[in-house]
This record gives structure tokens, sequence and C-alpha cells, in this order.
């Protein structure tokens, strides 16, 4: 049975292998983040994927069927609590901040779960304010998502290319003003599924939204 502490492990392995990438920002791709056996498990949360209706660009229009890893979620499903659970342990919130150059002392886990379908885009932004932290873990292995990684920008209109797209891969950066991504328009086959990661400041208002409402994450002495 897979613990925490096997989680941890599993995230602090990855980080130390990290691939850096430095154009056109800043960015990493690690790989095996999570134990193997907990990708299926992930992958196949019984989430329902929200209905586009024709309109894409931003998350946010889909605010109402979008679904995080929150404390109801973390009790029913015990996958989401494991991973919550080792992405708020000290000793995980020490690599984050040691390995990608970032501060998370006071900060709160948001974990979202990601179900796009044919159709959807994002306009390129770059995550700046209110998040300190960015992953985005893939899991969906279906038909021609190797070809679905992030978009990747070097200004808000010049698209350069994409990162991999595999499960258990994730490409991580530290939020300013230059780390422009998205997702370009390209026919999706089923449900392209990822989780995405952050760490936010005090000034996030949804706290619904939040792993842990109650209490920001605290780096390890």
């Amino acid at each position: 049975m897979t613990t925490t502490e096997d989680v941890k492990r599993s995230i602090l392995a990855s980080f130390a292998a990290a691939q850096r990438n430095d154009s056109p920002y800043p960015h990493f791709i690690v790989n095996n983040v999570v134990p193997d056996e907990m990708v299926a498990p992930l992958r196949e949360l019984p989430f329902p994927a929200p209905d586009l209706g024709g309109v894409s660009g931003t998350r946010e229009v889909h605010n109402k069927s979008r679904n995080y890893f929150d404390a109801g979620n973390r009790t029913d499903h015990e996958v989401c609590d494991l991973l919550a659970q080792a992405l708020q342990d000290p000793e995980v919130v020490s690599a984050v901040e040691n390995t990608f150059g970032t501060e998370l002392e006071g900060t709160f886990l948001r974990i979202e779960y990601g179900q796009d379908t044919d159709g959807f885009w994002l306009e390129p932004h770059t995550d700046i304010g209110v998040k300190a932290f960015t992953m985005l873990l893939y899991l969906s292995d279906e038909e021609g998502h190797e070809k679905l990684g992030t978009s990747i920008y070097s200004d808000a209109e010049t698209h350069v290319g994409e990162t991999p797209f595999a499960p258990n891969l994730a490409m991580i950066f530290i939020p300013s003003n230059d780390t422009w991504h998205g997702f370009e328009t390209r026919p999706i086959k089923g449900i392209r599924k990822s989780i995405i990661i952050n760490y936010v400041t005090q000034d996030w208002r949804a706290r619904e939204q939040l792993a842990f409402p109650e209490t920001t994450v605290t780096p390890a002495v």
C-alpha cells in the first residue's frame, strides 16, 4: 500500500533529477513524480470533465465545473489525500524552494484536476501574482497525447514550442513576468488529463479550493 512517505520519496527524487531549461525562461522537466502505482488511480478519478460549450481560452470560464483536491475530495479519495499530504510536507516544501528558487513560507497548497477535451485552448499567460510555484503534472496516455504538451511562448504573441507530455512527467516554473505558457489548439482524442499544482499567497480568495485551507506550508528547518 502506498504511503505518504512513499509519495514524498518519489517527489524528492524527481526534483533531485530535474532537467533545467533556460529558454525562453527557466523551466524544469521532472519525471516519475509519484510512485508508478499512483498514476492510474489519479488518472481514473471520477470527476466529470467540463462541457466546453464551444467556449475556451481560460480555465476561469468554466469555474463551476472545475475540480480540486480540496478538503472534501481529500476525504473521499485516498489518492488525493496522499498527494496533498506529501506536497504539504516541510521536507518537500524545502526541496521546492532549494531546487527551483522560490520562497513558500506562509503560502497555501492548491491542486486542480485538469480535464481538457477537443476544442480546448488556453491563451498565453504568465501565472504571475498570487502563485509562487507552478507544476503541471501530466497523466493521460491516450492516442496522440504525447503531442499535447503545454505550449511555451517567448512573449504574449510568440509561440516557441511545447513541453513533452507523458504520464507522470511534469513541467515546473516559478511564475514571473516572462513565464508565458498556454495551450495551442490541437485535436484532443478523449480527455487530456493533468494535475495543476500551485503554492499560492495569502491573497488567494477562493479558500475552498485549497487542500488545507486553514494551514499554510512551512519549510523544514
